[in-house]
């Protein structure tokens, strides 16, 4: 079955064994039900809006056992399967699909790349199993929430720099440690390292941070437990869900007294008198209707303009532990085809290959020893973050090879300017890299004719 012809699907997930549903934001219509997904929160993205991937708890496994699942969009079994280290629940990836980051029971937090499967990175993040994990929206930054109340800013640049993070005390940027019980949910604003971040907890309250200050801005408290948590695109306000059964809506510009009956800064709250837990909130992409995953196994979707219920789905007898939204490819009518699925699904395979269990290292107890090609330390920052040139290069040459079908042309022209913009910040550091040495020596040898002078 495939997607109809709307803009925004929406996805949900169960930490039960119910699969994935696929809805029609507009009609309510249920599109697509992946099988065998038993995800817990915040364990379902959309790779790149291409592949859904999902992490697999299941309660009754032992702790030592967990999966990762990909799948194809449009497909309802899972292409792949992978085994890590330990169980992860949190995923998060960037806006290209390059590299997937996890977080594990432990507190690690790993770091794979999607093209190779190979696993980069993998730190001591939380001293408790992490339970949130967001990018910042320029994505140089990765904001982790655990079991330990604790939230921390990590920079992308600082753990591939092998250089820098021998001289730092710490690996992370800001610690913030306010909350006092588990973080269930972190959402952080526009502006890049000048962005807030909005973090909620079992401890009844939601928490306002400066990223660029690394600083704590405001605590607003609730009547409950909060476990999702949803910022309005002009944040001016955010959402709040509760275990109370009510969406609470939170002023983020208003005065720092409220004649609100729930609390300071909460400006009104959206309920249908079930009274059943809210677990998890997600925006569409215009930004206007506001999608709620419940206890009961239903969706709740609002127009955040009327404070209304447009439409109710059901997708399990369980809880819904994901939703997300995700726009529908516009190319998709040419892909119907069978010689450009049977196309797609050749590429799919070179490009989602299973993820690494293990840091590939001669060192085993050196967790952050880089596994790209030999290179100078700068270059090695860059090429992770953006994806080797190897790599794309390789992906360009396979694209060429199975012909010049419309998906596969757009594939190939994305990957010529990935693998352009690659090398040209190689470059830029290099030159940067050369002008430095030549600064320093030139420093040493005037210090030197002078002390000789002297």
């Amino acid at each position: 079955m495939e997607f109809s012809k709307t803009m925004e699907v929406v996805m949900a997930s169960s930490k039960l064994d119910a699969g994935i549903s696929c809805f029609d934001i507009e009609t309510g219509a249920e599109q697509l039900r992946l099988k065998s997904c038993a995800s817990p929160p915040h364990g379902l993205i959309s790779l790149s809006e291409r592949f859904f991937v999902s992490s697999q708890v299941r309660e009754s496994s032992s702790s030592s056992s967990g999966s990762i699942l990909h799948w194809s969009r449009d497909k309802p079994v899972a292409d792949v399967k992978s085994f890590p280290a330990e169980p992860i629940s949190p995923l998060v990836s960037n806006s290209d699909g390059t590299y997937i980051i996890g977080g594990g029971c432990s507190g690690n937090i790993y770091l794979w790349e999607v093209a190779s499967g190979r696993l980069l990175k993998k730190w001591n993040a939380h001293y408790r199993g992490v339970t949130c994990l967001v990018l910042s929206d320029d994505e140089s930054l990765l904001i982790s929430g655990a079991e330990d109340g604790c939230v921390r800013v990590w920079s992308l640049l600082m753990i591939f720099d092998d250089i820098g993070r021998t001289a730092a005390t710490h690996l992370y940027e800001h610690n913030f440690s306010e909350h006092t019980l588990k973080v269930t949910d972190i959402v952080t604003g526009h502006g890049g390292c000048n962005a807030i971040i909005i973090s909620s907890s079992e401890d009844r309250t939601c928490k306002v941070w400066s990223l660029s200050k690394g600083k704590f801005l405001r605590t607003i408290d609730f009547p409950s437990a909060i476990n999702a948590v949803a910022l309005d695109p002009c944040e001016h306000i955010f959402y709040a869900g509760g275990k109370d059964g009510k969406i609470y809506v939170v002023s983020l510009t208003g005065e720092n007294t409220s004649a609100s009956k729930y609390g300071m800064h909460i400006v009104g709250a959206l309920s249908d008198n079930s009274n059943t837990a809210v677990t998890c909130l997600a925006f569409s992409k215009s930004g206007v209707l506001l999608v709620s995953g419940w206890e009961d196994g239903r969706i709740r979707i609002w127009d955040t303009k009327s404070k209304q219920i447009v439409r109710m789905l059901q997708h399990s007898k369980g809880q819904v532990s994901n939703v997300i939204v995700v726009h529908r490819p516009l190319n998709s009518a040419s892909q119907t085809s069978m010689a450009t699925q049977s196309s797609a699904s050749k590429r799919n395979a070179s490009l989602l290959p299973p993820l690494d269990k293990y840091v590939t290292s001669t060192d085993d107890n050196d967790d952050f020893k880089t596994v790209t090609a030999s290179q100078p330390p700068l270059s090695r920052v860059t090429d992770a973050l953006y994806c080797s040139s190897d790599v794309m290069k390789s992906q360009i040459k396979e694209l060429q090879q199975e012909g010049s079908t419309a998906a596969s042309q757009l594939e190939l022209d994305r990957l010529r300017v990935d693998c352009k913009r690659s090398l040209q910040m190689s470059e830029q550091w290099k030159k940067m890299h050369g002008d430095l040495h030549q600064f320093c020596a030139d420093e040493l040898v005037d210090y030197g004719r002078n002390g000789c002078a002297k």
